[in-house]
C-alpha cells in the first residue's frame, strides 16, 4: 500500500513537471500584461513603451501596459506579487518598489525582494544634481563646502517623501555632515518649478526634467550620478570625477515576475529585453532621455537588490525617516 502511494505521488510529480515544462516551452502564447505602478506618462511608462516593440517582435506577442498607481507604487507591485507565476503578469517598478518601500510602509503584505523575481534591469536613470544659478558653486564639492558654511539655510526638494531623490540626499547628508532642509513636492514638475524660483537650492532629477532649463541658464548642473559622463550632458562631471562616492542618486526600472515563475520563462523574457537593448532605435531614445541600458544577469540582479535593500534600510534608520513625518 505504501509503495503504491509512493508511486502515485511520483507519477503526479512527473505529470506536473511535464505540464510545467510544456507550458514554459510554449511561452508566450498570449499577450503579456506589464503593470507600471505609477501614473501614465511617467518615466516608467516611457521606459516600457520604448522597449516594447523589439520585445514584442522577440516574443511574438503584444505587451499590454497598464498603469496602476497608489500607495507609493505598492498597489501595482502587490497585484503582480499576487498574480499567477506564469510570466503573463509582470511589474515594471522603480527603485522604491523593490528596495525602499518595505522600510517606509509598516503594513506591506509582501516582501518585494523575495516575492518578486527579477527579469531585467531595463533602464537606469542617472540623476543630474541641479542647483539654482544664484548658488555660488559650480561643482558638487563646492556646493557641499557652501552648505557647510551655511548650515540649515539651504533647501533640497524631492518629488515626494521617501522617494529615491529624497533618500539619496539624506545619504549625502550622512556622508558629508551637511545640513539641508527637505521640502517634498507632489511630483517632479512642481519641484523643478520651486528650483527655478530658488525656493529650493538642490534637486536630483533626470536629464529630461532639466535639460531645457540648463540651456536657458535657469538651473545649474553640478554632477551626474552615472559611471560615465552622459552623452546628453558631456560637460558635466560624474560623482567619481568630483571625488565623491556614489550616494544612490540613480533611479532604475526593473522588470519582475511573481515568485515561482519558471526559470525558462524568466530566461525567455530576458532574451526579449536583450533584443531591445540591441535595437538602435531604443539605444538612441535612451541616450536622448539620459537613460542607460541595464542587465538581464539574474544572479547580479538578485545580489544588487539585496545589497541596495540593506543600504537604504540603513539610511532610513540612521536618518530617522518615518512616512508620517
Amino acid at each position: 500500500m505504501l509503495n503504491r502511494l509512493v508511486r502515485l505521488v511520483a507519477l503526479l510529480w512527473i505529470a506536473a513537471t511535464a505540464t510545467a515544462v510544456t507550458a514554459s516551452a510554449q511561452f508566450p502564447d498570449k499577450p503579456i500584461t506589464v503593470i507600471v505602478p505609477y501614473g501614465a506618462g511617467g518615466a516608467g511608462d516611457v521606459t516600457i513603451r520604448t522597449v516594447s516593440l523589439p520585445m514584442e517582435a522577440a516574443l511574438g506577442q503584444k505587451l499590454i501596459v497598464t498603469a496602476r498607481p497608489g500607495a507609493g507604487g505598492n498597489l501595482g507591485a502587490q497585484a503582480v506579487a499576487s498574480a499567477a507565476p506564469d510570466g503573463y503578469t509582470l511589474l515594471l517598478g522603480a527603485t522604491n518598489n523593490f528596495v525602499i518601500n518595505q522600510f517606509l510602509f509598516p503594513n506591506m503584505t509582501f516582501d518585494p525582494v523575495t516575492d518578486l523575481v527579477p527579469v531585467a534591469m531595463v533602464a537606469d536613470v542617472p540623476s543630474v544634481i541641479y542647483t539654482h544659478p544664484s548658488v555660488p558653486a559650480k561643482t558638487l564639492p563646492e556646493f557641499i563646502a557652501y552648505a557647510k558654511a551655511n548650515p540649515g539655510k539651504l533647501n533640497f526638494g524631492s518629488p515626494s517623501f521617501g522617494t529615491t531623490p529624497h533618500l539619496a540626499v539624506e545619504r549625502l547628508k550622512l556622508m558629508t555632515g551637511i545640513n539641508l532642509v527637505h521640502v517634498p513636492f507632489q511630483g517632479a514638475p512642481t519641484a523643478v518649478q520651486a528650483l527655478l524660483r530658488n525656493d529650493i537650492q538642490l534637486y536630483l532629477g533626470g536629464v529630461a526634467v532639466g535639460a531645457g532649463h540648463i540651456e536657458a541658464g535657469t538651473v545649474k548642473p553640478l554632477a551626474v550620478s552615472s559611471a560615465k559622463r552622459l552623452a546628453a550632458l558631456p560637460n558635466v562631471a560624474t560623482l567619481a570625477e568630483s571625488g565623491i562616492a556614489s550616494f544612490g542618486a540613480s533611479n532604475w526600472w526593473l522588470l519582475a515576475a511573481p515568485k515561482g515563475t519558471p526559470a525558462a520563462v524568466i530566461a525567455r523574457l530576458g532574451k526579449a529585453v536583450d533584443a531591445a537593448f540591441a535595437d538602435k532605435t531604443v539605444q538612441d531614445r535612451f541616450t536622448k532621455l539620459g537613460f542607460t541600458s541595464g542587465t538581464t544577469d539574474h544572479a547580479l540582479l538578485v545580489a544588487q537588490l539585496k545589497a541596495e535593500a540593506r543600504a537604504w534600510g540603513d539610511v532610513i534608520a540612521k536618518a530617522g525617516i518615518k512616512l508620517n513625518k
